[in-house]
Formats: C-alpha cells, structure tokens, sequence
C-alpha cells in the first residue's frame, strides 16, 4: 500500500496498555493483575491460589502457550485482559522450544551464549501474539515476572544492586521495549537503627504491610511508563487504571477491588 498523507494518524490514541508487572515474592501480583477488566490468565507456574479467574491451567510446553493466545485471538469471548503468570516460569518453555527447533539438547549446547540469542526468535513469536490480541482484539496486556536483586554496572557510578525482572537480560530488555509500562511492586520498607550495646549500632528494614507500585526508575529497582504516572502509586488496580488514559476513558473498565490477598 502506498504511503501518504491519508495514512497519518495522531500519536497518543488511548489503546489498551501493554504492562510488566514485577515485584517480590507475596507482595500481590497475581490479585493485582487479575483485578483488570474480564481478565483471563495464561498459566506458566501454579500461583493462582484461591483467585477466582479464568483460566487455561498451568501449561507446560511453548505450544501450549501460543495455542492459548491463538484461542483468544480466533474465538468468540468477551475478556478484555490477558494475564500472563510469569514470564520467569516461561521463559524455560522458551529455552526447550528453542533448543528442540534447532535440533539441540538444551539451550546451553548452542554455546558462547548463542542460544540466548536464538531464544530471542521464540520470544518474538509470543510477543507478537500478545501484540495480536491488544491491536486486533482490544485487550490489554499484563506480563507478571517475579524479581531477582542482580548488580548493576552504570557507566556513571561504582556498581550497585538494585531489582530487576527475573529474566535472562537480552530477554528482559527485549519485553521492556515491547511494553509501555514496567511496574516494580514492594512493600513500604523504612531503616531502623538499635543500639545493641559496646557502641555498636544495628539497621533493621521494618515493613508496615503497606504494597506499593513503583513506575519510575530507581537506582533501586528498574521502572518506566508511558502514561505520566505518578512515581508511586497504591498496589490497586483502580490507582493505576485511573492515570491510564484507556482505562481513565472509560469509568466502567475499573472495577473497585482490593489486593488484601496476597500471590
């Protein structure tokens, strides 16, 4: 097709997010998730506990996967949010697809680090299935990863350890370009110096049980968004659908809930 001038639109169209959702272990991300719109969960790892949701139970091959998300993308239903739990129990599926499509034992017999690489193919294949059901079936997208506490190398300071996705780092770089908001989920933690005697003091992190969402970057943890959030927000889905101009146009499409529960 011929490009011209017809074919411009304007930049910023409110369409349903694409989110990362990351954080520590019981903080809430599954109750979070699922808090969106008529969510329905791609299961990689048994996390649902007693959330009630739809689902397509724990599946245990990339196939089955990329079958789920062709399901929604083919048949007649009424979801209006993919969930998927997690990225982290994915990407091993990932790993073996790669490794059994180009005739490998596992992903380490590519070696050098080569099929990390390979394995960026088969990510791409989800994604674009994922981008298939936000741009042609409306639905929003929310990628749950659990974190890891690795050291980061800036070119600016000594290195640091700060949060980040449990993900191989080529492919967690390459779910961050694709998604429009990642979201680093905590609990309120704040230091406490005791004196514990011979002039020698202790710092203990004391947590008031308040979950937070993180949407800026830290030099604690890695965040982003396209939206202008505000750099922290409540762990409830309604905080959040409110400052995401889809959601913000739409009253109906934020249901009030809570995230007491914890997964």
């Amino acid at each position: 097709m011929a490009i011209s001038l017809a074919s411009l639109r304007r930049g910023g169209d409110a369409r349903p997010p694409r989110l990362l959702t990351y954080g520590v272990a019981g903080v809430g991300k599954t109750l979070f998730a699922t808090s969106a719109p008529r969510p329905v969960v791609v299961q990689t790892e048994d996390g649902l506990g007693t959330i009630s949701a739809a689902t397509f139970g724990v599946l245990r091959s990339f196939d089955a996967v990329m079958e789920a998300l062709g399901s929604l993308y083919t048949e007649a239903h009424d979801f209006e949010t993919l969930v998927v739990d997690s990225l982290d129990w994915l990407e091993p599926l990932v790993w073996q697809h790669t490794a059994q499509t180009h005739n490998q034992p596992d992903i380490e017999s590519f070696g050098y680090g080569k099929g990390y690489l390979a394995a960026l193919d088969t990510w791409r294949s989800f994604l674009d299935g994922v981008n298939a059901l936000r741009d042609e079936r409306g639905m929003g997208v929310i990628l749950i990863a659990h974190a890891e506490i690795k050291r980061f190398d800036s070119p600016e300071t000594e290195p640091y350890d700060r949060y980040q996705p449990k993900l191989h780092r080529s492919a967690s770089a390459l779910v961050q370009e694709h998604v429009d908001a990642v979201l680093f989920a905590n609990y309120r933690v704040s230091t406490l110096k005791s004196d514990v005697g011979f002039n020698k003091k202790v710092v203990r992190g004391v947590s008031g049980g308040d979950r937070l969402l993180h949407t800026a970057e830290r030099p604690a943890f890695l965040a982003k968004n396209r939206f202008g959030l505000a750099e922290t927000l409540p762990l409830s889905w309604p905080d959040l659908a409110a400052g995401i101009p889809f959601y913000a146009t739409q009253p109906s499409a934020a249901p009030a809930s809570t995230t007491e529960a914890r997964s």
